[in-house]
């Protein structure tokens, strides 16, 4: 069986994934990412992948914070799960800055993200996730190399920011695979790509 490319990204009602402020503009995330169907969503993605694609910015993010949840006796236990997959998990990091790995099990590679993504393909492993790597996943959308698109969608509207699909990604035809909401507004939707 060949390996999906799986990507997943939260979005305001205006298709923004942060604020017009900056990347630090994420506040209006947090109220919505500890929802039962936030979590739910999360866990599906990540229990059937054995590779992180990670850009540099978010690895530096996720595996800043993420490791120590994992020990966190009173976290939730989907987040706790999602710590210990992702510190357990192999992990590839593009990366033009970055010259070694602060993390186990993680790779470093200056290479175009379509490469790579071609080359996780022909390995051995279950599913390639690319969790909030908005240049990442804007790579893979451009090179119609996306299999699963997961999005949760909060209920907020930002005004500004920048958006995930701009202008020019290649037309292509999406088959809805689960469509969750939850009783604070949140959706999160799952497609996979019809080819």
């Amino acid at each position: 069986m060949t390996r999906r490319i799986v990507t997943n990204m939260a979005l305001s009602l205006d298709g923004r994934y942060h604020g017009p402020a900056g990347p630090e503009d994420m506040a209006w995330v947090m109220p919505h990412a500890v929802s039962d169907i936030s979590r739910d969503h999360l866990t599906r993605l990540w229990e059937s992948a054995t590779t992180a694609l990670l850009g540099r910015v978010n690895a530096e993010g996720f595996l800043g914070y993420w490791p120590t949840v994992a020990d966190m006796p009173d976290a939730d236990e989907r987040d706790r799960g999602y710590a210990t997959w992702l510190v357990e998990a192999d992990k590839v990091v593009l990366s033009t800055t970055l010259t070694e790995a602060p993390w186990e099990r993680t790779r470093i590679v200056n290479a175009p993200t379509t490469e790579v993504a071609d080359e996780l393909k022909e390995q051995d492993g279950g599913d390639i996730v690319v969790f909030s790597s908005a240049s990442v996943i804007r790579a893979l959308l451009q090179a119609d190399q996306v299999d699963r698109l997961a999005l949760t969608i909060f209920p907020k509207v930002l005004g500004g920011g920048p958006t995930l699909f701009p202008d020019g990604l290649p037309a292509g035809d999406w088959t809805l695979v689960s469509d969750d909401h939850g009783e604070d507004g949140t959706v999160a939707l799952v497609y996979d790509r019809a080819r």
